[in-house]
């Protein structure tokens, strides 16, 4: 027993959890390196940007900007290997930033600006605008490689069959209650 606590007294205080900085995560470290990152675009902008005067196509130029560094191949609509997800050979065709990338580097820079006092009902990462610019990006990009982007369906466990299967169906509890069918259905839909 005087063993264990003499080996306890006598650690190094360097190597205790309190001494050791906090660990970041992934995510937290990427955040703050694309807010940055933004933050220097807005800077080297001509004319210089503050982010009080940022709007929805300053992000979307931005995104643009990024496409020079983007490591996905993107066919142009002339190219011999439009809508083919794995092309024979190579072609001229630039390479751009996928679109799961840039909807996620959005999410991220949404994060950053309200945790940097930004409100979220003004957030330009967050207009409409950028949210139509993403998604003709997706669109284009899943014709132009070949990729489809359909929104898969969520798999059911046994668990919450057999729960579904205890409780009576939708139409005869609504009736039960003197309820029409719809009015059930469409509460229950968001």
């Amino acid at each position: 027993m005087d063993s264990i606590s003499q080996n306890h007294n006598n650690k190094n205080p360097s190597t205790t959890l309190s001494a050791q900085p906090p660990t970041t995560s992934r995510y937290e470290n990427q955040k703050r390196r694309d807010w940055n990152t933004f933050c220097q675009y807005l800077r080297n902008h001509r004319p210089p940007l503050s982010l009080p005067s940022c709007s929805g196509a300053h992000v979307i130029e931005f995104l643009r900007y990024l496409d020079q560094f983007g490591k996905t191949k993107v066919h142009n609509q002339n190219c011999a290997f439009f809508g083919l997800p794995d092309p024979p050979e190579p072609c001229p065709c630039p390479l751009r930033q996928a679109w799961g990338s840039l909807d996620a580097l959005i999410g991220r820079l949404r994060a950053a600006y309200e945790e940097n006092g930004g409100a979220p009902e003004i957030s330009p990462f967050g207009s409409s605008s950028v949210r139509i610019f993403l998604r003709e990006v997706r669109d284009f990009q899943a014709k132009a490689r070949g990729v489809s982007y359909e929104k898969k369906r969520k798999r059911v466990n046994n668990k919450q069959i057999t729960q579904s299967c205890l409780q009576p169906p939708l139409h005869t509890a609504a009736l039960a209650q003197g309820q029409p069918m719809m009015a059930k259905y469409h509460h229950s839909e968001t």
